[in-house]
């Protein structure tokens, strides 16, 4: 999978988490995609770390998803973890 591949799932990625943890968090759009991105090298490295399942490199493939939305969730939650809501409450 090229570059475009992973630019494209980890957008999906990271907006599917955002999807399953709504909330407001700063960056956007860019944010997402980095978030995403990120986080699914986090996933396949997880998986391969601690469940020994290597996951495969097609774009298609579940376990790429899987893998990609879990570190995107992980990133997710330490990202809010540690920066919180910068946003002024009203």
């Amino acid at each position: 999978m090229g570059i475009i591949g992973w630019i494209v799932l980890g957008l999906l990625a990271g907006a599917a988490a955002k999807l399953i943890l709504p909330g407001r968090d700063p960056g956007g759009l860019v944010g997402t995609t980095i978030i995403g991105i990120v986080g699914a090298f986090v996933g396949g490295w997880l998986s391969a770390k601690l469940l020994d399942k290597p996951v495969p490199h097609h774009f298609f493939d579940g376990h790429t998803w899987l893998a990609a939305i879990g570190g995107s969730l992980v990133l997710l939650i330490l990202f809010r973890l540690l920066f919180g809501d910068t946003r002024a409450r009203r």
